[in-house]
């Protein structure tokens, strides 16, 4: 694999972040999560990011090695459960359950907080210097950096199930640069492309993580735009 550079992405939430869109994209109730279901899923996407050689902060990993310790407490039984002087419940998931919910408190009064400003900014006659002030955007368009990752885990899983491809063993050299060449030609007619079309000739796992940290890098020059029509939905690229 190319290490021609390092893709770098200022975009990446907190753990507790990651742990609410897990539990977004399952559909279920905080008060409901399975530790064990959630522990698995983190674990993916920590993989993901070691996969991708992205930088990720400390949380990160503290937040993996406590949802390991609470799972694992979770299958010991009630009698030999080990003392923690700090936890007033037998529930080991009650701990991270708070977290969760009066992270979201804040972070919700953050999102109105920010609608209010920008409902005020919209009462001033002044006209702003370009289109594209007027429309906020999140660093990676319409979708977080957590989408892209679980459909690059969806892809990987696809290369997985399949038999090993000559191309894998004698590891043709894609680069970064190559890849970042033949999406902007992909996109060029300004018809949006689909993420999985992107991927559909890619027979191998270098391959397919290589032309993922090209879109990143595209993704965080400004030169693509990541649409998803609907939640959880197929991930679409436009050229900017």
């Amino acid at each position: 694999m190319s290490q021609e550079y390092k893709v770098k992405l200022e975009v990446f939430e907190g753990p507790l972040d990651l742990l609410l869109y897990l539990i977004k994209k399952d559909e279920v109730d905080i008060y409901d999560i399975s530790l064990e279901r959630i522990t698995a899923q983190y674990l993916e996407f920590m993989d993901a990011f070691k996969v991708l050689d992205l930088e990720l902060a400390g949380e990160f990993v503290v937040m993996a090695a406590n949802l390991i310790y609470l799972k694992s407490r979770a299958l010991l039984p009630a009698s030999v459960q080990p003392p923690d002087e700090e936890a007033e419940e037998e529930d080991p998931r009650w701990d991270l359950i708070r977290q969760l919910i009066e992270y979201k408190k804040f972070k919700d009064a953050a999102a109105q907080l920010s609608q209010r400003e920008l409902e005020q900014s919209n009462l001033f006659a002044r006209l702003p210097d370009s289109p594209e002030a007027a429309q906020p955007e999140r660093p990676l368009g319409d979708v977080s950096v957590f989408d892209l990752i679980n459909a690059f885990n969806n892809i990987l899983k696809r290369i997985a199930t399949k038999s090993e491809d000559l191309r894998e063993i004698f590891e043709e050299n894609f680069t970064v640069s190559d890849k970042i060449d033949l999406i902007m030609k992909l996109t060029s007619s300004g018809v949006p492309l689909k993420f999985t079309e992107l991927f559909a000739d890619a027979a191998s796992r270098a391959e397919i993580v290589i032309t993922f940290l090209a879109l990143l890098e595209l993704v965080r020059l400004k030169q693509l735009r990541c649409i998803q029509p609907e939640v959880f939905g197929e991930i679409e690229l436009r050229r900017v």
